[in-house]
């Protein structure tokens, strides 16, 4: 597989979109519940609403042949959102938009980096070096949904 590593561009808003929803419903029931992930990435997308958001510049995209792999956002020191499709998860698609932020954010000498990471992604970023900070729960179109605040630290 040919991955690179890109900037977002417009032209794929309804692919970014379409790949969270599809990679928060595969996740394992045991973790959500199917009332959760709908919930968490209702299927009625509003693409106006995905376009808008990632305007702000702070997404990178995963593309093998201008095909969408994955996604990652990152704000300040704060990981958004990151997704990898999953048919494409567990082959260091992930690891790799990982590691574009971690040097995006090494070269900007920032302290560290923040997430609220899904259950589903704790152990991604624990073998990334995070820690558990604190377990939160959320309330998402009245359904509460939990993640893990975790954290890691550069220059300890």
């Amino acid at each position: 597989m040919n991955l690179s590593i890109a900037t977002y561009s417009d032209e794929y808003c309804h692919a970014v979109a379409d790949l969270f929803t599809q990679a928060v419903h595969a996740i394992d029931n045991a973790l959500y519940s199917k009332e959760q992930k709908a919930a968490w990435a209702p299927l009625d997308m509003d693409y106006s609403r995905w376009q808008q958001r990632l305007k702000a510049e702070r997404c990178f995209l995963a593309l093998a042949d201008k095909q969408l792999l994955g996604f990652i956002e990152l704000e300040d020191d704060y990981i958004d959102c990151f997704y990898v499709a999953p048919q494409y998860q567990g082959q260091a698609v992930g690891r790799a938009l990982y590691q574009h932020i971690e040097k995006i954010a090494r070269e900007k000498k920032l302290a560290g980096l923040r997430v609220d990471a899904s259950l589903a992604a704790k152990n991604f970023f624990a073998q990334q070096g995070f820690v558990v900070v604190s377990h939160n729960q959320l309330l998402r179109l009245g359904t509460k949904l939990e993640n893990i605040r975790m954290f890691k630290g550069f220059y300890t």
